[in-house]
């Protein structure tokens, strides 16, 4: 909301031991303004996929956080306005990733939770880092990484990003550190991976003869490189 502390700062000053609990008209006042702008502005609109959305996205704290916006109009004039918000916080396994693995799960999470918005439509992910460099110039990239290169190929054409300053991102910075739980009444719920379990069906254990050690040691000493280092060694 906008102007929210102002809007709400008469009403704060009630929570002060030293101030009275007094209904006064500028505290209604001030209720008033904060029911008025909770019921009439449209601050989650139904979205019109044909106008091109916005992804902020936003690459630190322990939390993923996402926020998608797109134009809308707020009293006759074109408002960039959200239309949805999501977050979790990352698993243990996730926070052990790399710097440039954790930038690429941040995106990667947010084009698969958001994908019923995205799918088909055109859109721009704005991100103060370079994630997209840190995805394709990876040069050992691991398994989550060589899937979503492909995965990432199915926006060609569609996706923009934008790189812009990382003090305009206060809509996802402020998901990030405050990331709802990764709990089942979480939306954006992730559910933990359980470890494999792998039965064992059956254990055999084979004694070795000494013979095969006999072989062993008898193919070294006919070796000249190694013959070599056995005689300084048994010098010793």
């Amino acid at each position: 909301m906008k102007d929210f502390a102002i809007l709400a700062n008469s009403l704060y000053r009630i929570c002060d031991q030293q101030t009275v609990s007094e209904l006064t008209q500028e505290r209604i006042k001030s209720y008033e303004n904060i029911r008025r702008a909770l019921t009439e502005a449209p601050l989650l609109p139904i979205p019109d996929w044909n106008i091109p959305f916005k992804l902020y996205i936003d690459a630190c704290g322990d939390g993923l956080p996402e926020a998608l916006y797109h134009i809308q109009i707020i009293d006759d004039k074109p408002t960039e306005g959200p239309v949805c918000y999501v977050s979790r916080k990352i698993k243990a396994t996730e926070g052990r990733y790399g710097s440039s693995q954790k930038k690429c799960l941040f995106f990667m999470w947010a084009l698969e939770k958001l994908h019923y918005y995205l799918d088909g439509s055109v859109f721009e992910v704005i991100t103060y880092c370079n994630v997209m460099k840190a995805l394709f110039n990876m040069k050992t990239p691991n398994r989550n990484m060589l899937i979503w290169k492909i995965v990432i190929q199915e926006f060609k054409g569609s996706m923009t990003i934008v790189h812009k300053a990382g003090n305009i991102h206060k809509n996802s910075d402020g998901l990030s550190r405050w990331a709802l739980a990764n709990t089942p009444d979480n939306p954006a719920y992730v559910p933990l991976e359980a470890e494999p379990q792998i039965p064992i069906e059956g254990i055999n254990i084979t004694d070795i003869g000494t013979e095969f050690f006999e072989e062993v040691r008898e193919s070294y000493s006919q070796d000249k490189n190694f013959h070599i280092l056995s005689s300084l060694l048994d010098k010793d």
